[in-house]
């Protein structure tokens, strides 16, 4: 019994140590998940639900400080709802976070950096009674841009390489021309990954 319980205390030290990056290690990690995304003065819209996909590049510089490149396909924008009349606002991006990632304790890292994202869709759709209309944005009069600019920051935690990564983007650049009420994003982030390290 007692050999049994050491093997598992060495076991779970074991685990415990390969929690995060070793130093000097690069790691690459693919992840997916979901976004709840909003915009500022919406006016009473409700968040989209969409995807988030793609990799992350993490050089560990110290045993509590890494910095992570990541190139993600965002599904952001909107939704509205009037009656019988649902509106979705669908702005979908190709963001490039760059964190810093600090470790407050074994596998749990602190993140915080900028993100520039390129906007690839924008597109809205209205439905009713089972009619539905699709189109550009630009047709409603509004010019996206093709630039945007957030502010990510967040947690993670790593567990046998499972990374989970929660995570807050505060839009600091408004995302249309000719908006008068400079709407910026608001965006949570939820995503799974794994580690693979050189």
């Amino acid at each position: 019994m007692k050999k049994t319980s050491l093997f598992l205390a060495v076991l779970c030290m074991a685990v415990l140590c390969h929690a995060q990056p070793e130093v000097g290690t690069l790691s690459i990690q693919p992840k997916v998940g979901f976004n709840v995304a909003n915009i500022t003065h919406g006016h009473g819209t409700d968040p989209r639900v969409g995807v988030v996909g793609g990799i992350e590049l993490q050089s560990q510089l110290a045993s509590y400080v890494g910095v992570s490149y990541g190139i993600l396909y965002s599904m952001q924008g909107a939704r509205a709802e009037n009656g019988s009349t649902k509106s979705t606002l669908k702005l979908d991006y190709v963001n490039i976070p760059i964190m810093a990632n600090v470790y407050l304790y074994k596998g749990l890292a602190l993140k915080a950096g900028i993100q520039p994202g390129f906007n690839v869709v924008d597109k809205y759709k209205v439905s009713n009674g089972g009619q539905s209309v699709t189109g550009s944005i630009a047709d409603l009069g509004f010019k996206i841009k093709s630039f945007d600019f957030g502010i990510p920051f967040g947690l993670s935690y790593e567990f046998n390489r499972v990374v989970l990564d929660a995570r807050y983007i505060l839009g600091m650049k408004e995302f249309a021309e000719n908006d008068d009420d400079k709407s910026h994003h608001r965006v949570f982030q939820f995503t799974i990954g794994y580690r693979f390290s050189r």
